[in-house]
């Protein structure tokens, strides 16, 4: 890889040219010439380097609501796009392959203004970092999204949600609205990611909630990890303390994958935490991975009325009265415009 330096905005420099990494709430201390957990930061001569800047492992066109996000830009399409590297490294990653890589030796930098003239030629309404957390892809994030916004292309983040809360203002203030939050674990979770604080998860939601971003939240229930009662209650109780009811929340099935090997999520786990949240009073909740529409489907808190059902990641029917329910005026959280008439991308 051919060695430009593009510095880190978040960062303080310690004594001995040690600096601490202020991306993400892991805080990295690292000594000159140490790299971060993430395999992206690298002290230089106590400045922090940006090595994976523009070092894409994916870029394709993909439909919104596979992020998911079923309340933003209903049935548009991002240009999604990876990096390498994690923070978290869960056992269970389905894109360990780039997660758990570090950057290839002989790595091009793309630059963000390609990005955005890739997506406005396609036809894409945004931008999307996923596949690997987007924390690995920090400074060119907000390159991107700031030139994106200039575009009239929206941001956002498939994440774990482990930033620091100033790195979260700075994305906002780039342009990225849009987040799609996973839900690792919960306190009596202890087989893995045992040095996460699962409840800055929910702080930082919020966080992101007041600075005027769209949130969802992803709860893949992993058998054997995060499945228990007392996990699913305190997930939900957390969500609904921080969120509020009305942000959605993605209850969804894993799949063996990587090192974790235990059976997928039984369908009638996933249907109990659905109705727990139900009865807790959470608004908006879906049941993912599973291939159901019903389970999928968007209906009024007030009324039931089916406002909003979808298939294969597409919308096959939308019936909003601008951001309100048709039938009973119930005013329904929806983040920008239903795009009708597209056509699925290839994925």
């Amino acid at each position: 890889m051919i060695f430009v330096e593009f510095q880190a905005r978040l960062y303080e420099k310690l004594e001995d040219d040690i600096v601490r990494c202020l991306i993400c709430e892991r805080r990295c201390v690292l000594k000159p010439d140490q790299i971060g957990i993430c395999k992206n930061y690298l002290n230089s001569s106590g400045k922090l380097i940006h090595l994976g800047y523009g070092v894409l492992s994916a870029i394709e066109s993909r439909p919104i609501e596979i992020k998911p996000l079923f309340h933003y830009w209903p049935n548009s399409t991002a240009l999604t796009f990876s990096g390498y590297g994690c923070n978290f490294y869960c056992p269970w990653c389905q894109n360990h392959h780039l997660s758990f890589s570090s950057l290839p030796e002989d790595s091009k930098r793309i630059p963000p203004e390609s990005l955005v003239e890739h997506a406005l030629k396609i036809g894409d309404e945004g931008l999307c970092a996923s596949f690997n957390e987007p924390a690995t892809l920090y400074d060119y994030l907000l390159d991107l999204f700031e030139l994106g916004k200039r575009s009239n292309l929206y941001g956002v983040l498939v994440t774990n949600g482990y930033f620091t809360e100033k790195a979260l203002e700075k994305l906002v203030e780039a342009g990225a609205d849009g987040y799609s939050i996973d839900i690792k674990g919960c306190p009596s979770a202890r087989s893995a990611l045992t040095s996460i604080d699962h409840e800055k998860i929910f702080r930082n939601a919020r966080h992101l909630i007041d600075l005027g971003a769209h949130v969802e939240m992803v709860y893949l229930m992993v058998t054997g990890y995060n499945d228990s009662d007392d996990c699913v209650r305190w997930i939900l109780e957390k969500h609904l303390d921080y969120l509020g009811p009305d942000t959605p929340i993605h209850v969804n099935r894993y799949y063996p994958a990587h090192n974790w090997k235990k059976p997928s999520t039984p369908l009638r786990k996933l249907l109990m935490a659905r109705d727990e949240a139900r009865k807790l009073g959470i608004n908006y909740v879906y049941v993912g991975n599973v291939g159901l529409t019903d389970l999928e489907t968007t209906r009024c808190p007030k009324c039931g009325k089916i406002l909003i059902e979808r298939h294969g990641y597409r919308v096959t029917y939308y019936k909003l009265d601008g951001d309100k329910c048709p039938r009973c005026g119930q005013e329904i959280p929806i983040r920008g415009r239903y795009v009708s008439e597209k056509s699925l991308p290839i994925i």
